[in-house]
């Protein structure tokens, strides 16, 4: 055997329990191996991992990759007496990769006198004589007290993705709000102050200019990548599995994934697109109260979690991190252009791609953004945000649930709101409990005129409207809630749109006549049906919508409606 070898498929990735713990027996001669190996399994294969290696060059290649993938070594058990490399001299080194490890060396008679040296001098833990037969008597006795002793101080590690990076990255920003709002769990390991950092950077052969560095459960690592690689690299779903639906919904917000749930549960055949994760902007919300049927409220996460889960328990196929480029008309069908250039085909499209918050238009914005200055509630941002001051811009209900939620981690947290009062925007029960958090702090008829930072965000530059007073406020974040813009720029022409952006539909497509311009069927277009027969709109990004989930679900599940009758005329 010129390798390392184990019992149990070491480093397989395992979303049920961590690995179990490795027991690595080391030596030249297979025989004595194959023994070794054949005595430890029968005493300890139901709570840890046999690794058998002929040499000690072999075994450490094996436990580079195990430490790599995170996988913890509980044992050494190895020859002192092996060509090119001693047992001693292995152990030097594996407990460079594994400190905690327990060190038990096989001798014969004559090493004796190095191995009593050796506990004193390199920390072995025991020395046990070939042979070494019975093992109920001359060896369990010893590894189990020595297993026992590591099992008591034994935390097992995170069996899952670990995320290297740069605390106020803007690439590792947006890594880790992709993972937090689709679920997936990870480790952040920052790569300016966490040893495991370094560790992991040499046993890849990476550096600072390949952050942020992503390290799967089996050891693969994936350089600088983005949200779709690293999508694709776990197992979510990007890429369509057929090329033609009954029903293409693009957006997962409230609206889309409602639309997803009833299309799905009616028989459709249906695909739900969405080009960052489920829930869309209220996905972000940290507390929604006044959502009907949730006295407690809940999160926009755990709202998306649940919508996820109906949509797809009744058939809905689900596309994430995937958007739509463009839409085209070849009637009776509709076709989607998706961002990695493939097309599916669809009778009928609801668009429920919402609206986004606007950019902050001020010097340094552009440079510090997602390093420091943040869009929305950023939640992977929040938790980090503990002991600093954290502004929020904005006086709307958005605005007034981030500075509640970041209440929870930061030492003080600013609102700074261009009206008046927040009265005029924000829902009297979030006025009452920002009026009741110590930490929180308003300012209205302020504006923010600059950000200022070398690389991560440090102060801002605060305008008060009334005193014209100009003041630079040091803090570590920002949060922008100022306003929103609609996601339409990829639908074509044909779909027609009011001045801001907002998509048409029913009634407001034909204020002069029966039907609007181009429309080619008989029939008026149904009330969320667009300029374009068989495409529909729901939710935000809807001409004169009513900016609540509430509303959004419901416009979502009324889509559905509208398609099946659209369906029922072809």
């Amino acid at each position: 055997m010129s390798d390392a070898a184990t019992d149990t498929h070491p480093g397989r990735p395992s979303t049920e329990a961590p690995p179990r713990p490795y027991i690595v027996a080391v030596d030249d001669d297979i025989a004595v191996l194959s023994a070794v190996a054949r005595d430890l399994r029968r005493a300890y294969a139901a709570s840890y991992r046999i690794l058998r290696a002929d040499s000690g060059a072999s075994a450490l290649a094996a436990l580079k990759t195990a430490r790599l993938r995170d996988e913890p070594v509980a044992l050494f058990l190895v020859d002192q007496r092996m060509p090119g490399m001693s047992g001693l001299e292995f152990l030097a080194e594996a407990v460079v990769l594994y400190p905690t490890a327990k060190r038990v060396l096989l001798t014969a008679y004559a090493d004796t006198e190095a191995s009593i040296r050796a506990i004193n001098e390199t920390r072995l833990d025991y020395y046990l004589l070939k042979p070494w037969d019975p093992p109920e008597e001359r060896l369990y006795p010893v590894l189990d007290d020595l297993l026992d002793d590591w099992q008591a101080s034994f935390r097992p590690p995170f069996a899952g993705l670990r995320i290297v990076g740069t605390r106020g990255s803007a690439a590792l920003h947006h890594l880790k709000e992709f993972l937090v709002r689709n679920l997936v769990p990870y480790r952040w390991i920052d790569a300016d102050g966490d040893p495991e950092a370094a560790e992991l950077l040499g046993l890849t052969g990476a550096t600072g200019d390949d952050l942020p560095l992503a390290v799967l459960a089996d050891g693969t690592t994936l350089v600088r990548p983005t949200p779709v690689e690293v999508a694709e690299a776990i197992g979510l779903h990007t890429r369509a599995t057929l090329p033609f639906y009954d029903l293409v919904i693009v957006g997962a917000g409230p609206a889309g994934l409602a639309a997803a749930v009833y299309g799905a549960s009616e028989g459709l055949r249906t695909l739900l697109v969405e080009g960052q994760a489920p829930g869309g902007q209220a996905g972000t919300s940290a507390a929604i109260e006044n959502y009907l049927g949730f006295p407690a409220g809940l999160s926009g996460g755990d709202l998306a979690r649940r919508a996820v889960t109906q949509a797809r328990r009744f058939g809905a196929e689900i596309l994430t991190p995937r958007s739509a480029t463009s839409v085209r008309v070849a009637d009776p069908y509709r076709f989607v252009t998706l961002s990695d250039g493939s097309e599916v085909g669809c009778h009928a499209l609801v668009v429920g791609t919402g609206v986004s918050y606007r950019m902050l238009d001020v010097p340094g914005a552009e440079r510090l953004a997602g390093a420091g200055l943040y869009y929305g509630s950023a939640i992977s941002e929040a938790v980090d945000s503990g002991g600093a001051q954290v502004f929020v811009i904005g006086g709307g209900n958005s605005a007034g649930q981030a500075a509640v939620y970041l209440a929870k981690f930061a030492s003080a947290v600013t609102m700074l709101v261009r009206g008046s009062s927040l009265a005029g925007s924000m829902s009297r029960y979030l006025i009452e409990q920002i009026e009741a958090i110590e930490r929180i702090s308003v300012h209205v008829r302020a504006v923010v005129e600059e950000v200022h930072g070398d690389g991560t965000l440090e102060a801002v530059t605060v305008h008060d409207l009334d005193s014209g007073e100009r003041t630079r406020m040091a803090g570590s974040a920002v949060f922008v809630f100022i306003g929103a813009k609609p996601h339409t720029d990829w639908l074509p022409d044909a779909i027609q749109r009011d001045a801001q952006g907002y998509i048409l539909s029913g009634v407001d497509l034909r204020p002069g006549g029966p039907r609007p311009d181009g429309w080619t069927l008989p029939r008026a277009p149904f009330w969320l049906e667009t300029s374009v027969p068989g495409v529909f709109v729901a939710g935000d990004v809807r001409h004169r919508s009513v900016k609540r989930v509430a509303s959004a679900v419901g416009e979502g599940a009324m889509a559905v409606q509208f398609v099946h009758q659209h369906l029922a005329g072809l």
